[in-house]
């Protein structure tokens, strides 16, 4: 067994129910739901975390509590892993504002990763804070074999994490959102580079299969 990173999407929110762009820290609850997807992902465990580390987030701390309790893992928070943030697109739940983000993060899966929603973040902003907590990861519990680490964060982020750091196709990562406690499977290379392995259901080659427009843009 090789050693693994799951990154895993908080349970259901408040704001996902609203379906309200809810990216600023420390954000929205999980609903009744989002508390039983947490515990219905920690239970589905064939072997407990190493770690589960969330995000600074409300709705990540306590999906991670709930994967913590369950499968007797310690639970660190890590700032850096919060939600890409869309700047003046914060709290609108308008049809016209999901399509203005889903423009700029295309954009950036497509290499224009200087993009923003105005007073919003970039990609390469967005991947300067988060994808050196993962490598920080990796150096402090990633170096056994039977190692696994749950990090627990949101939809957009790790969809474009996962992206940068392993050879998912781009459009491959835009068309398949994570549902609630949805995950992807990351495994250390010894080039100190990430190998894909798995994307919710889906196993590589990672090419334009199960496209679809989710009602959550964070997704």
């Amino acid at each position: 067994m090789t050693s693994r990173l799951i990154l895993v999407r908080h349970g259901q929110t408040h704001s996902n129910v609203a379906r309200r762009l809810d990216t600023r820290p420390p954000g929205a609850e999980l609903t009744e739901l989002g508390h039983r997807q947490a515990r219905e992902y920690a239970t589905a465990l064939t072997t407990s975390p190493t770690v589960v580390v969330s995000s600074v987030a409300v709705r990540a701390r306590q999906t991670a509590a709930h994967i913590a309790e369950i499968t007797g893992a310690p639970h660190l928070v890590r700032d850096g892993l919060q939600e890409t943030h869309v700047g003046e697109l914060e709290d609108r739940t308008g049809d016209e504002d999901h399509a203005r983000f889903t423009e700029v993060y295309q954009r950036w899966l497509h290499g224009d990763t200087g993009a923003r929603i105005p007073g919003g973040e970039s990609a390469d902003e967005v991947l300067a804070r988060y994808v050196p907590v993962l490598e920080d990861l990796r150096r402090e519990y990633l170096t056994d074999d039977d190692a696994s680490v749950h990090v627990v964060s949101h939809g957009a982020a790790i969809r474009l994490v996962t992206a940068a750091v392993s050879d998912v196709d781009a459009d491959f990562a835009a068309d398949n959102h994570l549902d609630n406690t949805g995950s992807i499977e990351l495994h250390p290379r010894a080039d100190g580079t990430w190998e894909c392995v798995r994307w919710g259901s889906y196993t590589p080659p990672f090419e334009a299969k199960g496209s679809r427009t989710p009602d959550d843009p964070m997704g």
